[in-house]
C-alpha cells in the first residue's frame, strides 16, 4: 500500500477502517475495570499508621530510595525541567536520546485537558560527555497524547492516535521538517474524536523493526514493512500485548498485558494461524512466566483495586501483577554475562523492575523471576513509576519514569483510589520526569562516541557487535539505504568460515533479505551453517523462494537437506515443509516428528500446513509401522489431526476417520487419540443450563467404523462412543431426526454487494481478535465459527454489535470472562449489516443475513442504553 498519497478510495477505506478500529482492542478489560462496580464496597485493607507519606523527590533523593543487586548502581540520565512525562525512548547512533513526552495524561483526576496539543518528541543531548543529558530540542510538539517513537530513514515513526506519522528531518537540524501519514487507523482505542470514551490504557504503540525486517507493535493487528519513500506495505498479524514490544536476539518477540505480565512467540504466528481447521495452534502468544507474585519493598494501597481481597498482602504490598508494562529483553554487554538473554518489565504500581531469567528448552521458552521472592530494581518512593524499558548503546539497561502518583486512567479509575490519590496529594505535580540507566559495576561503562553518519564499513562491523543494540541498528540502516552493491559482503558475513559471530551471521542474512538478495546458494550455505539459529533461519528464509519461478530448485534443496538438520530446526522444517503440500515432505514430516520427543510445537507445525489435507495424513501416519503401538507418547498429534478432521466438518471425511478409528485394535492409542479428537469438537456440558445442541454428522447409512466401535466391548471406547453419540447420526438409527440443515437462501443482489462489504470490514476490524478462519484467540476473542451467537437470534447479535457484550458468556459451552465493545458509535446501521451478515454467510453458515432495517430498529429500540449486554439479557431476547 501507498502512504499518504493513496487515492480517493483508498482514503475512504482508510477512514473506515480508522472508525471501526477505534473500540476493537478494548476488549480485554473494558467493564472488567471501569471504575467503580454496582454493590462493591471499597473499604481500606491497610490502617493508615502503615502509609507513609509521599513527599515529592528530586530525582537525586529518588535514587537513595532505589534497591539493586549487589554489583549494580542506578545514574541520572535526565530528569525534569529537560524532560516531562516521559513513557517511551530510545537511542540513536549518536547517542541522542529521543523520547516520547506524554504531558497530556491525565491531568487531573477527571483527566480534564488530555485533548490539548501538549505533547512532544523530544531529542536530549549530552553534549560534554559526562552521562548526562544537558540539551533538549523539540524534534516535534503540539501533539495530542502521543504513544510512542521509533527511528526511521531521516526521521522516527510516531504515534499520534489515530495515526502512525512518519515525522521527517531532511535538513538534519534536529527538528521535524514533514509529517507523512502512514496510517491513520493506528492506536484508535485512543482518538481524541472519542471524547471521554479514549482510552489510551488500551491503545496501539511500541513499534519495533525486528529482525525479519517487519514493524510490529503492541496491542495493534497489523505489522508494516517500509520499502523507502512512501512506498508501505501492511500486513495482518495477531495482536500482541497492552504496552511495550521487545525482541530477544533470534527475532522472536515479547510482550505482556498488565496482569500477565510476560507473553511470547516462539515461532511466526502468521505461519501457525494458516490453517483455519486448526483451533489455538500452538507456539504465538504463549504465557511464559505462569507465577504472578510480585515482591515490593512498600505498602501499595494506592493501586485501583487495593480493596478487593486477594489484591493486597496482609501488609498492605501488592501481591499479584496489576500493571506490568514496558518489557525489554537484555542484548546489551555490560552487565553479567548471565543476564544476557533475559527479560526485564516494569511494575509502576508496585514501583519496582522485574528480572526474568529466560530458559529454553527444545523450542519451548519458559521464564522465572531471577530473584526469588524479590525484584531486580525496587523502590520506597511511591511516585517512582517506571513504564518503559530499552537497550543503550553502552550496553546498559535504561529505565524511562513517569515520576507521578497518579497512574491510573479515568475510565478505569476506582472511588478507592481516588482517595488514595488525594489523601496523600498524588495527583500533583504532573510535569516531572525521570531517565535512570542501570550500570554493572564490575565493568566499566563504554564511552559511546557520537557518529553522524556511519559508513557501509561501520555498518557492516557493527552487524556482529557483542551488543544487539549496535547490530539491530546497523540492520535497520543498511537495509534503509538499499545498496545491492553490498550483497557480496554481506554474503561472506553471513559465513562461519568468514565471522565467528552466531548473531552476525544473522543479521547478514537478514540484511540480504531486507535487500532482496536472498538467493539459493545462500540460503544453502546457512542449511550448512554449525549453529542452529542459522540453519533456522536459512529455513525461514527458504520460505519465499518456494513460491515463483526458484519453486522447483528451492524444494528440491529443502527436501535434499531436511534429513540432515538436527531436531533443534525441526519446528521451523515442519513450517517450511508445510508450504510444498507434496507427499514427499509430509513423508519427510511423519518420520522427523514420530522419532522425535513428545512436543505441541512440533506437532501445531505440521498440522499448520495440512489444511484440508490433515486426514490424508493421519491415515497415512496410522498406517505406518513408525506409529506402532511404542509411540503412544505422540497421541496429541493424533488428537490434533482428528480434531482439525472434525472442525472441517465434512461427514464422508468424519466417516472415513470412524472408519480408521473402527479398524485400529480396540483400545490401543490410536484409536483413543482419534476418538478424542473427533470429541474435542464438541462444546463442554455446562454445569449451570442444559448441554448444548449439538447438530451432528449425518451419514445415509451406519458407518462400519461406527458399528465397529459399538462392540468393541471395552469400558475406555464405550464411554468414548457414548461421548460421541451425539455427532453420529444416519437414516434409520432410531434416533430422532435431527433438524434439517438448514439451506442458505438466495442472496439478492443488494444482499450479494452487502456481504463483499461485510468480508472486507471483517478483515480489518473482527479478523484480528476473532481470526480470519473465525476460531477466535485464546485470551482475546471467542469463537464465530459455528457460534451460537452468530448464527442465532439476529436480535442478539445486532444488539451484542451495537452495545457490547460483557461478564462471563458461554460460546460453544466454555465460559469466556472476556467482553466485547461498544460499536453503536463507531458504525453505522449499514456497516453493523453488513459485518453480521458476514458472520452469517461464512465458515459454511447459512443464517439468514441482517438488513440496515433491521439494525435500525433495535438500535432505536435501545436508544438510552449504556451499558454492555449480558448473557443473561440477551438470553431473555427471542
Amino acid at each position: 500500500m501507498k502512504s499518504g498519497t493513496a487515492g480517493r478510495s483508498e482514503g475512504v477505506y482508510r477512514m473506515t477502517i480508522r472508525t471501526l478500529l477505534i473500540l476493537v482492542f478494548t476488549a480485554r478489560v473494558v467493564w472488567a475495570q471501569n471504575g467503580d462496580k454496582a454493590g462493591e464496597s471499597q473499604s481500606n485493607t491497610v490502617p493508615s499508621a502503615l502509609i507513609p507519606p509521599a513527599p515529592v523527590l528530586t530525582a537525586e533523593e529518588q535514587l537513595k530510595t532505589f534497591r539493586l543487586p549487589a554489583g549494580f548502581r542506578a545514574e541520572i540520565v535526565a530528569a525534569e525541567p529537560l524532560v516531562t512525562t516521559p513513557i517511551a525512548a530510545q537511542f540513536d547512533h549518536q547517542g541522542r536520546l529521543w523520547v516520547v513526552e506524554m504531558n497530556g495524561y491525565m491531568p487531573t483526576p477527571d483527566g480534564l485537558g488530555e485533548s490539548a496539543p501538549t505533547g512532544n518528541i523530544v531529542i536530549l543531548t549530552d553534549t560534554d560527555g559526562d552521562g548526562r543529558m544537558d540539551r533538549r530540542t523539540v524534534f516535534l510538539g503540539g501533539l495530542v497524547m502521543p504513544r510512542s517513537v521509533m527511528l526511521l530513514g531521516d526521521g522516527a515513526l510516531v504515534v499520534e492516535p489515530p495515526r502512525l506519522w512518519y515525522a521527517r528531518d531532511k535538513d538534519g537540524d534536529g527538528v521535524c521538517d514533514s509529517k507523512e501519514l502512514v496510517a491513520d487507523d493506528y492506536a484508535t482505542q485512543d482518538d481524541p474524536k472519542l471524547g471521554e470514551r479514549a482510552n489510551p490504557e488500551h491503545a496501539s504503540n511500541s513499534p519495533v523493526w525486528a529482525l525479519n525486517n517487519w514493524i510490529y507493535s503492541a496491542n495493534h493487528p497489523m505489522k508494516f514493512r517500509w520499502n523507502g519513500g512512501t512506498n508501505w506495505v501492511r500486513r495482518a498479524t495477531i495482536s500482541r500485548g497492552q504496552w511495550g514490544l521487545s525482541q530477544d536476539d533470534f527475532g522472536r518477540l515479547y510482550y505482556n498485558s498488565n496482569s500477565d505480565p510476560l507473553r511470547g512467540d516462539f515461532v511466526s504466528a502468521e505461519d501457525l494461524n494458516r490453517n483455519p481447521n486448526l483451533r489455538q495452534p500452538f507456539g504465538a502468544d504463549v504465557q511464559l512466566e505462569k507465577d504472578l507474585r510480585v515482591y515490593p519493598i512498600r505498602v501499595n494501597p494506592g493501586v485501583n483495586r487495593g480493596y478487593q481481597k486477594g489484591q493486597l498482602r496482609p501488609d498492605g504490598r501488592l501481591a499479584t501483577f496489576t500493571g506490568a508494562c514496558g518489557p525489554v529483553v537484555y542484548r546489551g554487554d555490560q552487565f553479567p554475562d548471565e543476564y544476557h538473554g533475559d527479560a526485564f518489565f516494569c511494575e509502576p504500581t508496585a514501583n519496582l523492575v522485574r528480572r526474568e531469567r529466560i530458559v529454553e528448552h527444545d523450542g519451548l521458552i519458559t521464564a522465572t523471576n531471577a530473584i526469588p521472592e524479590g525484584e531486580f530494581l525496587a523502590s520506597t518512593d511511591e511516585r517512582f513509576r517506571p513504564v518503559n524499558l530499552l537497550n543503550g548503546p553502552d550496553g546498559c539497561l535504561y529505565v524511562v519514569d513517569i515520576a507521578r502518583g497518579l497512574i491510573q486512567h479515568r475510565i478505569y479509575l476506582t472511588s478507592y483510589l481516588r482517595k488514595q490519590i488525594e489523601s496523600r496529594q498524588l495527583q500533583t505535580p504532573v510535569n516531572l520526569g525521570r531517565i535512570y540507566r542501570i550500570v554493572n559495576t564490575a565493568r566499566p561503562r563504554p564511552v559511546v562516541p557520537p557518529i553522524a553518519q556511519p559508513t557501509e564499513d561501520d555498518l557492516l562491523k557493527w552487524l556482529s557487535h557483542p551488543n544487539g543494540w549496535w547490530r539491530d541498528r546497523a540492520q535497520q540502516l543498511l537495509v534503509e539505504r538499499r545498496n545491492p552493491a553490498l550483497a557480496g559482503r554481506l554474503r561472506d558475513l553471513a559465513q562461519a568460515a568468514n565471522n565467528p559471530s552466531v548473531p552476525g551471521r544473522l543479521h547478514a542474512l537478514w540484511v540480504l533479505e531486507g535487500l532482496g538478495q536472498i538467493d539459493l546458494p545462500t540460503v544453502d550455505r546457512a542449511l550448512q551453517d554449525p549453529s542452529s539459529r542459522v540453519r533456522t533461519a536459512g529455513l525461514r528464509l527458504l520460505g519465499p523462494l518456494l513460491t515463483g519461478p526458484t519453486h522447483d530448485e528451492a524444494a528440491l534443496l529443502l527436501l535434499r537437506r531436511a534429513g540432515f538438520l538436527p531436531g533443534a530446526e525441526q519446528v521451523q522444517l515442519f513450517l517450511t515443509l508445510g508450504s510444498l503440500h507434496t507427499p514427499a515432505a509430509e513423508t519427510i514430516m511423519k518420520v522427523l516428528v514420530m522419532n522425535s520427543s513428545p512436543s505441541p510445537l512440533r506437532y501445531d507445525a505440521v498440522v499448520s500446513g495440512l489444511g484440508g489435507h490433515e486426514l490424508e495424513f493421519l491415515d497415512g501416519l496410522v498406517s505406518d509401522p513408525l506409529c506402532g503401538p511404542d509411540k503412544g507418547a505422540h497421541a496429541a498429534l493424533v488428537r490434533r489431526l482428528a480434531e482439525c478432521v472434525g472442525v472441517e466438518g465434512k461427514p464422508d471425511r468424519v466417516e472415513h476417520l470412524l472408519h480408521l478409528a473402527g479398524n485400529r485394535r480396540a483400545g490401543d492409542w490410536q484409536q483413543l487419540a482419534m476418538l478424542d479428537g473427533l470429541a474435542s469438537i464438541m462444546p463442554p456440558k455446562p454445569k449451570d443450563r442444559p448441554a448444548p445442541t449439538v447438530r451432528p454428522f449425518r451419514f445415509a447409512a451406519q458407518p462400519t467404523g461406527w458399528a465397529a466401535l459399538k462392540l468393541a466391548g471395552l469400558a475406555e471406547v464405550e464411554r468414548r462412543v457414548e461421548r460421541l453419540e451425539p455427532l453420529v447420526s444416519w437414516e434409520g438409527d432410531g434416533k430422532a431426526a435431527p433438524a434439517p440443515v438448514p439451506v442458505a437462501s438466495k442472496l439478492s443482489p443488494d444482499e450479494e454487494a452487502s456481504l463483499a462489504r461485510g468480508r472486507e470490514l471483517y478483515t480489518v476490524v473482527c479478523g484480528a481478535c476473532h481470526q480470519p478462519h473465525g476460531n477466535g484467540q485464546e485470551g482475546l476473542a471467542p469463537p464465530l465459527r459455528e457460534s451460537e451467537w452468530a448464527v442465532g437470534s439476529e436480535q442478539r447479535i445486532v444488539r451484542i454489535v451495537l452495545h457490547g457484550l460483557r461478564d462471563a458468556v458461554t460460546v460453544k459451552g466454555r465460559k469466556w470472562e472476556l467482553n466485547m465493545p461498544a460499536f453503536a458509535e463507531a458504525l453505522d446501521d449499514q456497516q453493523i449489516a453488513d459485518a453480521i451478515t458476514y458472520i452469517r454467510r461464512e465458515w459454511g453458515h447459512t443464517a439468514n443475513p441482517v438488513s440496515a432495517a433491521s439494525v435500525k430498529v433495535v438500535r432505536a429500540a435501545n436508544a438510552k442504553r449504556e451499558d454492555s449486554w449480558t448473557e443473561a439479557e440477551l438470553l431473555r431476547v427471542p
